[in-house]
């Protein structure tokens, strides 16, 4: 394949962009710590001192050693509920259990008594909704206090609640997507049937206990007084009622038996015979910080990124040029074929057009895509309107809708409007979607909004002066509505993404999600392309 010109030349520009962006680096790393400190030190030593692992610490002891652990979400529920959420009491992430790759969903018991919020809900399901669609066993481990009461409305009664978790535990058993958990902790209510639904369940003495009521709810309901160890001990529940399969003696012992049964699972291992060799891109990853700076609207080609994040920097472009606000071509990332299409501007009717016939392209030799988002949104005005932006736009947004292969998504700049769907935004279910720190995604940007709204408010006022006080007052509120709403932080808090990562970690991140895909592709039969 053609290798891409390095175009990069560091300069004050260049560092000035970079320090900027290494500015936003810090600010994400600080808040990961937010997330990998749990409850704090206090409940962190109480925990401990229960004989109970931290939950990150039983995630390291259960996958292959030195393999990575992908984790998604991490910064769920950050800036909401005083901060006292972190990761939203909940870890999730694919990792490899005995050569397995497996969806993992941990309960963090020092947050919250590892009681689900919306978020800890919505944060669950996106696991389960990874694992079925790339086919992966789900490991629960479990340390769960059922639903946060006082959150009920917002936990309890929807589709996509708590009841969702158990729906897809059910449909996800029957496809023959194994389902196993540890019991560390409490399982009550809600969270008994986590273990309840599972294939297989281990439970730890003296500390794991499965009760759909507890003994508090016990004495109210029917005044029977009795102890949790007797009412849902792992004992009981290993040796009286059946609930659980095996009896472990401490945390690491149930981590084992967890290992073990994944090992006796069966399943098949992904033949690497067709993946090529993995081959780091020619130019530093580091040096897209200089590239893409902290300011939106400094313009950059997009390809001088692609450049560092493909095997051998080399990338077959498609049609370059025709419809050039769009760069789409084929490329390798750690061996695996993936066509990408990456915003250098905004969409037009022939970069639409274009996109959603390589989009056909990669459906039909069975490639996945990678959407690179930095778009504003489909052109507007009169001369784009009379030359069809609406039709066109569409065939680009069904081209994305009805793509069979695997599609990813990475915001690495704005995602406004329409642009978001065209280029696979959430709504269009990517198998796993990522942002960079730098990013915003709202319908718009601060400066449009804040236009349209004064403007309107201005036609509005039909009889007597406008009052400038108060169109004033609606730019500002509009403008610190957005810039608070348009944050990867307020996005990925809210589960609209899978995580905010560092652009040097993309290659790797993308690598491994395409990793799991890889020999997966099974589409019934040849789709011909229509050139749009």
């Amino acid at each position: 394949m053609p290798v891409i010109e390095n175009l990069v030349r560091e300069g004050p520009e260049f560092r000035e962009k970079a320090s900027a962006f290494a500015a936003m680096v810090d600010e994400l790393r600080d808040r990961h710590r937010w997330a990998l400190q749990g409850g704090g030190e206090k409940l962190r030593a109480r925990h401990v001192e229960r004989g109970k692992i931290p939950v990150r610490e039983r995630i390291d002891a259960l996958i292959d050693p030195l393999s990575p652990f992908l984790e998604l979400s991490p910064l769920a529920g950050w800036g909401q509920y005083k901060n006292e959420l972190p990761a939203a009491g909940i870890v999730t992430g694919v990792g490899m259990i005995a050569g397995v790759a497996s969806m993992i969903i941990a309960n963090d018991a020092t947050v919250k008594g590892g009681s689900f919020f919306h978020e800890t809900v919505k944060k669950h399901i996106r696991a389960q909704e990874i694992a079925e669609e790339n086919r992966l066993p789900c490991i629960y481990l479990v340390d769960c206090g059922g639903a946060f009461l006082p959150e009920q409305d917002r936990v309890f009664p929807d589709r996509d609640h708590f009841g969702g978790t158990f729906y897809r535990q059910c449909r996800m058993s029957a496809a023959g997507l194994p389902q196993i958990s540890a019991v560390f902790g409490g399982c009550t209510a809600g969270g008994a049937y986590i273990p309840a639904l599972s294939d297989e369940v281990v439970m730890v003495r003296g500390t794991g206990r499965i009760h759909l009521g507890g003994p508090p709810i016990v004495k109210a309901a029917i005044r029977e007084i009795v102890d949790g160890e007797t009412l849902g001990g792992a004992e009981m529940h290993s040796t009286v009622s059946g609930v659980s399969d095996y009896l472990a003696e401490t945390e690491l012992e149930a981590i084992a038996k967890v290992r073990d049964i994944v090992g006796a699972l069966n399943w098949p291992r992904k033949s690497p015979a067709t993946r090529g060799a993995s081959r780091a891109p020619l130019y530093d990853a580091s040096e897209i910080a200089g590239i893409v700076g902290a300011d939106l609207k400094q313009p950059y080609d997009v390809r001088q990124v692609i450049a560092r994040m493909v095997d051998g920097s080399e990338f077959q472009e498609f049609k370059p040029a025709y419809g050039a606000s769009l760069v789409c071509g084929f490329a390798h990332i750690h061996g695996e074929p993936v066509g990408i299409l990456a915003n250098n501007g905004v969409l037009f009717s022939e970069s639409s057009v274009k996109g959603a016939h390589f989009i056909e392209l990669c459906d039909q030799r069975r490639t996945p895509l990678l959407f690179l988002q930095n778009i504003t949104g489909f052109m507007v005005g009169l001369e784009a309107e009379r030359g069809g932006i609406a039709k066109h736009s569409a065939k680009l947004v069904y081209a994305v809708s009805n793509a069979r292969v695997p599609r990813y998504t990475v915001i690495i700049g704005g995602s406004y409007g329409a642009g978001n769907y065209g280029m696979c935004g959430r709504g269009f279910r990517p198998r796993f979607m990522f942002a960079w720190p730098n990013t915003q995604i709202a319908t718009m940007s601060a400066d449009v909004a804040a236009n349209v709204v004064t403007d309107l408010r201005r036609a509005s006022l039909t009889r007597g002066a406008v009052d400038e006080e108060e169109i004033a007052r609606i730019d500002r509120e509009v403008r610190a509505q957005y810039a608070e709403q348009s944050s990867p932080y307020y996005a990925t808090s809210r589960l609209w993404d899978d995580g905010v990562i560092e652009p040097e970690q993309t290659r790797d991140v993308i690598g491994l999600c395409l990793a799991l895909a890889a020999q997966e592709i099974d589409l019934p039969d040849n789709r011909p392309v229509y050139r749009m």
